[in-house]
């Protein structure tokens, strides 16, 4: 077999721990050999197959939702005859089709192949993103940011569920911060295109406000097409791994505590489950703290460099790209050091603190200078904050279906809160925006409270397993546990019913 040395003790150390929890929890594929497969090189071969193009498909997604920022800038309101509040309610519709259908889609994705179901969707939205090029009025504006907020809300909760299927707990942070990331590239690409496609002002009958939607919404549909032969599905059928692998994929997630990992079929229960759950709860409030701010910062912020250091629409759209580029390098940092620190609580209450810092400089500054040095404060309150905290919330919930209900609960109350987002930023308050910077540092103090409450309480629940409160009667040992636990015949009917309110599973911090 080639591979590393560390890499041999490594699967030596897996099969012994497959090894001596043989008589609790049945192994996965036990007549298959998996003595031939290298750790390190399967986990660079998924990385490999699944991060660049999702990271792709979600900068294409984000581009899509937030060029109307850029287009404003190129007579968007006066080619379309509205005014400044019709332009807000083009914004905000976008954010209720967008939460509305998250949950559903991500049963969906579970249901169906990711592969399809997520090619699908992009399909779908491309063709809405290039039709909103040719609209002529209000109402043609608002139909299509409709539609594209309906069949653009299955990606990102989606695919941050797809990913929490294939990693280990320590692992999922920096791979949903790197698919995150390509949010703040499309912010810097986003400038960057707007300011080339606006020379194409006039070709063929069409402003430049048009052509950017029309040729951003073609390079969807394309991509959308070509999803479904690159997008895989899920690690018990993926075909680009070979039996042994999948294998592989499989054991080292449920010796993760990621019972399910081996499949798991749909029960009622488990979606009464994450609606009953508290960290449901709690973490939509920990969430929606970073991604009100998000969307406010990204529809804004060539509008506000435009205002408040006075540089008219292509210098302005060019202004944004180094502090997205900050945002990337600031989100990979944090995402990397939370998988190998495991303290996400920690990063957040530190990073939302900077965030709140740049924001209550904008409020009190007059000085564009060092405004303009308070955005990219405020992005280390908002870029980092998301994909952590869906790391966070994704850590403590286990059960497939569970986690996926969770997680697009969480994803689309943060996404509802876009509505507010998109109406905080009124053209009678420029150029410093007082209400919109004020409102967002309101959102981050959510925030903040939320983080202290859920690492707080998470504390205290672990410190109770600890001390053996929580413990289940397993068969006929009435002294190993409580009854108002629950009575089980092994540990992995105890695993596969409860979940992450198995005795044995610790919360991460």
């Amino acid at each position: 077999m080639t591979g590393s040395t560390s890499s041999d003790l490594e699967k030596d150390s897996i099969r012994v721990n497959e090894t001596v929890n043989v008589t609790t929890t049945p192994l996965y594929n036990e007549h298959i050999d998996v003595s031939g497969v290298d750790e390190r090189k399967l986990l660079r071969k998924i990385d490999i197959a699944l991060i660049p193009w999702l990271s792709l498909l979600y900068l294409l997604s984000f581009l899509d939702r937030t060029s109307i920022g850029n287009a404003k800038l190129y007579n968007l309101e006066k080619d379309l005859n509205i005014t400044d509040t019709q332009y807000l309610l083009a914004l905000t519709i976008f954010f209720f089709s967008y939460a509305i259908f998250e949950v559903p889609s991500n049963v969906f994705l579970k249901r169906l192949r990711p592969s399809l179901w997520l090619s699908g969707l992009m399909f779908c939205w491309g063709i809405m993103m290039t039709v909103q090029g040719l609209v002529h009025n209000f109402g043609g504006l608002m139909g299509m940011r409709w539609m594209l907020g309906m069949f653009e809300a299955g990606l990102f909760p989606g695919v941050n569920y797809y990913l929490s299927c294939w990693y280990k707990r320590s692992e999922f942070g920096i791979r949903a911060a790197i698919f995150f990331s390509a949010a703040t590239v499309s912010g810097a690409f986003g400038g960057l295109l707007a300011a080339a496609i606006s020379n194409m002002d006039g070709i063929g009958g069409k402003p430049a406000w048009a052509w950017i939607f029309i040729l951003e919404g073609l390079a969807t549909v394309i991509a959308g097409a070509l999803s479904f032969f690159i997008i895989q599905d899920f690690p018990d059928t993926a075909k680009f791994l070979s039996e042994a692998e999948r294998t592989v994929v499989v054991r080292r997630l449920q010796g993760d505590d990621q019972f399910s990992a081996a499949g798991e079929k749909l029960r009622m229960k488990y979606i009464i489950k994450s609606i009953l759950d508290w960290k449901t709860w709690v973490g939509m409030v920990v969430y929606v703290g970073a991604d009100m701010p998000l969307y406010a910062f990204s529809l804004f912020l060539p509008s506000i460099i435009n205002q408040v250091l006075r540089f008219k629409a292509t210098p302005a759209n060019l202004l944004t790209v180094p502090v997205y580029a900050f945002a990337c390098l600031i989100t990979c940092i944090v995402g990397f050091l939370a998988d190998r620190w495991g303290r996400r609580g920690y990063f957040n209450l530190i990073f939302l603190c900077l965030g709140a810092a740049g924001y209550i400089i904008l409020i009190a500054s007059r000085n564009p200078a060092l405004s303009y040095f308070a955005v990219y404060l405020a992005t280390c309150g908002i870029y980092p904050v998301i994909p952590n905290s869906i790391a966070w919330v994704s850590n403590n919930v286990e059960g497939s279906y569970k986690r996926s209900v969770t997680l697009a609960m969480v994803i689309s109350f943060g996404n509802i809160n876009g509505a507010v987002s998109s109406n905080v930023y009124r053209a009678k308050d420029q150029p410093w925006y007082p209400l919109g910077h004020g409102l967002v540092l309101m959102y981050i103090g959510l925030g903040l409270i939320a983080s202290t409450t859920f690492l707080v309480l998470l504390k205290r629940e672990n410190a109770k397993r600890d001390r053996g409160e929580r413990n289940e009667i397993i068969g006929d040992e009435k002294s190993s546990g409580h009854e108002v636990n629950g009575r089980y015949d092994t540990v992995a009917d105890a695993k596969r019913e409860k979940g992450d309110e198995w005795s044995g599973y610790r919360y991460t911090i």
